[in-house]
């Protein structure tokens, strides 16, 4: 083993690890795997990039657009509308339907673009049906797999093995080449899934617009549902619904407010309380209980001063964001401010001759604005002299200001806050008040670190609005008269409704916090619950960063669930909440996809140059925009496939290539070439439960042909076994993005993957040792129309198209 094989393996290695890991993304570990490989010497730079120019690239680019064509026209929406409702309301009729649609659809689009597409149908035909949809959705997102081997772009993973193919000089495969092998797994996976595979599915059902019971069995919304009111005296008489925090201190959600008999359901942030209000709220109430029973803060009475916040080495300082900082337009929240200038507290913001003191975290950053901010000395000359801000005066009116914001506290033996530190108490999230300086035993800490423990007889001098202290007395008086018994008729009206909806493939807003989208404030709507990978994460919902695949429970009016649904970040579950199509071209945008199939069934032109043509008039005949199309495409799928394919370049080139087939030869070369093609298989199989299916596909496919060359059978047969054995991602939810996608709306958990996914793979391996054999015989002369004598392994003329 040479050295130049040892890195190639150790990069190759490191990789695999990290793509298992899912830290970093996979098309940012392609990124590195590509520059390994050029820093190191094994591929010179021009061949690193030689990639990004493949046909295989331009061609899973331009599919992706072409199917985005199909869903904006509703082609596939309208086609699979209708097939489903003709296929009655049986449980079986229904899952033969929704599994040959998505089959068919795959075929020609995204597999994740058709199952997404087909989501709401068939979320909708569970309803009118009685069927819980974790009967129909694992069977629609496996069909949508199943579908992807039915074609040459059904899948990227048949796109590359077919450049494979050609690269290697073993002749163009066609449209329809994947389509013998394909179609058979399509029949057996029907037939499993209708005979076995639908008795191994769970029943559970979080759809809305059925009854209670469908809440009662998944969000357990009845059992967080309570009625707290006001009484005649309470502090928050007069204040709004944002105000009173009973959100961010309490972690209840507001649905209604019942007053004089009448209830007002989904009230807005502005929405004013009045004492003997009954507020029908979501939550636990263990936080209203324990702030009830336990005191919480004593107010001193002595007027602060800037001086009692600016001791020690640690002083305040006035900042204007200056002319074209990188801050405009962003909150404190999206920059990250105190992490990211080590520490430094905002006190207020400055803006037009006033000074805004609450939430100043969401306060989206002006040219011009003033930050007052708590800095040492070090901190003080660091920020003067960063490029975002200007030295600024406070001036004698601002410092009042800010003294009459300036507040000292106590805390009370007892109090909720001893034992926890400063980042625990969530006193700024709670209620607005930021903690400057700490006072034990007559010293001041001034800006104490988030893991200070605090103690009893604690002195705090924090910052906030005066009025802050009265809506922690007025949440102290609440009272919880009962347990609402509430149906989920009774949350919804002619205005308002309840609704989930799952985080689209391509969001924007995956990794982000509701709190950092301020969802609640775009949207006007309560996140009341999230679905995630079979658990219900009911509290600080604000704050969890939203994955793909999750779904939310929404409540609030539907004129702003429909909005919602016109997002590409969200894909709304109730079919006629869905963005209306662009069905007026829907005719263009079949011809597109027909001219695509015709000139390349004919030879005309060769696929990747097709789909092109076809991509860019789906544009053209305003199928879909300009935008759109950039938007339909995988990037990151787009960008993994191009930083991967130089591997094979550097795997040739050192001898790694002839290596690893050295290895597979002598484990399974001798159990003939069943055996051969049942390894084959296996591993794709394997390695496509941890890695991107597409990185299975670049990395077998030229040792799968090299291994046919060297023990004397058909490349075809081992190239069609790596292909069907990528795409045989059933075994974990994780393993391709229609799993994901369906997991939330179907209720599902990891296991229920495996449980119903391990028979089907087996199958399918079944299948593929069957039928290969029959379209692809293991005899060379026999298995292609073009000879392979004088076939060579080419891994340069694959990267190089």
């Amino acid at each position: 083993m040479t050295t130049e094989i040892v890195l190639v393996l150790g990069l190759l290695a490191v990789a695999v690890v990290l793509f298992v890991a899912e830290k970093p993304r996979a098309d940012v570990v392609a990124l590195m795997l590509l520059g390994g490989l050029a820093i190191t010497g094994l591929i010179d730079p021009r061949e690193a990039l030689s990639g990004f120019s493949s046909p295989a690239v331009v061609t899973v680019g331009a599919v992706f657009v072409i199917s985005g064509g199909l869903s904006k026209t509703g082609v596939a929406n309208v086609l699979g509308r209708q097939v489903l409702r003709l296929a009655g309301t049986g449980e079986v009729r229904l899952m033969v339907a929704i599994m040959l649609v998505s089959a068919v659809l795959s075929g020609f689009m995204n597999n994740v673009g058709a199952t997404a597409l087909l989501l709401p149908v068939v979320m909708d035909l569970a309803r009118r049906s009685g069927i819980a949809p974790s009967k129909l959705l694992i069977p629609l997102a496996f069909s949508s797999l199943l579908g992807g081997m039915l074609t040459l772009i059904g899948t990227p993973p048949n796109i590359l093995v077919a450049e494979a193919a050609r690269g290697h000089g073993l002749g163009e495969l066609g449209m329809f080449a994947f389509t013998p092998v394909g179609a058979s797994v399509l029949v057996v996976g029907i037939a499993y899934m209708v005979l076995i595979g639908r008795h191994l599915l769970p029943t559970r059902d979080i759809r809305l617009s059925s009854g209670e019971g469908d809440l009662r069995g998944m969000f357990g919304l009845h059992k967080r549902l309570l009625i707290v009111r006001l009484p005649d005296d309470s502090p928050l008489d007069g204040r709004t619904v944002a105000e009173c925090r009973v959100q961010s201190a309490l972690g209840l959600t507001i649905i209604g407010i019942v007053r004089g008999g009448r209830t007002r359901l989904a009230p807005a942030p502005n929405d004013l309380l009045q004492a003997g209000d009954q507020l029908v709220v979501e939550g636990r109430p263990s936080r209203l209980e324990e702030l009830r029973d336990s005191p919480v803060l004593n107010v001193g009475e002595e007027q602060l001063t800037l001086e009692d916040a600016a001791s020690g080495d640690v002083g305040l300082l006035a900042l204007r964001v200056a002319e074209g900082s990188g801050l405009i337009g962003k909150t404190l929240r999206e920059v990250d401010f105190r992490r990211r200038f080590g520490g430094v507290v905002v006190l207020s913001v400055r803006r037009a001759g006033g000074f805004h003191h609450s939430q100043i975290d969401e306060l989206t950053l002006e040219a011009a604005d003033a930050l007052v901010v708590q800095a040492s000395p070090a901190e003080v000359v660091e920020l003067i002299a960063h490029e975002d801000f200007e030295a600024a005066e406070l001036g004698e009116a601002g410092a009042r200001e800010l003294d009459s914001h300036l507040l000292r506290v106590t805390l009370p033996a007892g109090s909720l806050l001893v034992g926890h530190t400063p980042a625990e108490s969530r006193l700024d999230k709670a209620f607005g008040l930021t903690i400057l300086a700490l006072i034990r035993d007559g010293h001041e800490l001034s800006r104490p670190e988030p893991t200070e423990v605090m103690r009893a007889g604690d002195g705090l001098i924090v910052k906030g609005d005066p009025e802050d202290l009265d809506v922690i007395r007025g949440l102290q008086t609440l009272e919880v008269e009962r347990r609402a018994e509430q149906r989920v008729e009774d949350l919804e009206s002619s205005r308002v409704g309840l609704a989930v909806v799952a985080i689209s493939p391509n969001a924007r807003i995956a990794r982000h916090s509701l709190r950092d989208l301020r969802f609640r404030e775009k949207y006007g709507l309560s996140v009341l619950a999230i679905w995630r990978q079979g658990r219900i994460l009911r509290t600080g919902v604000g704050d969890e960063r939203l994955l793909f695949g999750d779904a939310l429970l929404l409540h609030g009016p539907r004129e702003s669930l429909s909005i919602l649904a016109s997002e590409p970040d969200f894909l709304v579950l109730t079919e006629e909440m869905q963005q209306a199509p662009r069905v007026s071209r829907a005719p263009w945008a079949l011809a597109c996809l027909g001219l695509v199939l015709g000139v390349t069934l004919a030879g005309w032109l060769p696929i990747y140059v097709a789909a092109v043509i076809g991509a860019t008039l789906m544009v053209l005949g305003g199928c879909l925009t300009i935008d759109d199309a950039y938007r339909e495409i995988e990037w990151r799928a787009v960008i993994l496939i191009a930083a991967m394919l130089p591997l094979g370049i550097a795997m040739e080139r050192t001898g790694t290539a002839a290596f690893l087939t050295e290895r597979v030869v002598a484990l399974v070369g001798g159990a003939g070439p069943y055996g051969l093609l049942a390894g084959v298989f296996l591993l794709a199989v394997a390695a496509a439960q941890v890695m991107p299916t597409a990185a299975v596909a670049l990395l077998l496919a030229p040792i799968a042909i090299e291994t046919a060359v060297e023990v004397g059978v058909s490349p075809m047969s081992l190239v069609m076994a790596v292909a069907v054995g990528a795409s045989t991602s059933f075994i974990s939810p994780v393993t391709h993005p229609s799993n994901v996608l369906v997991m939330g709306p179907g209720g599902y958990r990891f296991g229920d993957y495996a449980k119903v996914g391990l028979p089907l793979a087996v199958l399918v391996g079944i299948v593929v040792l069957v039928v290969v054999p029959l379209v692809w015989p293991f005899d060379v002369a026999a298995a292609t129309g073009s000879p392979l004598e004088g076939a060579t392994f080419d891994a340069e003329g694959l990267a190089r198209g």
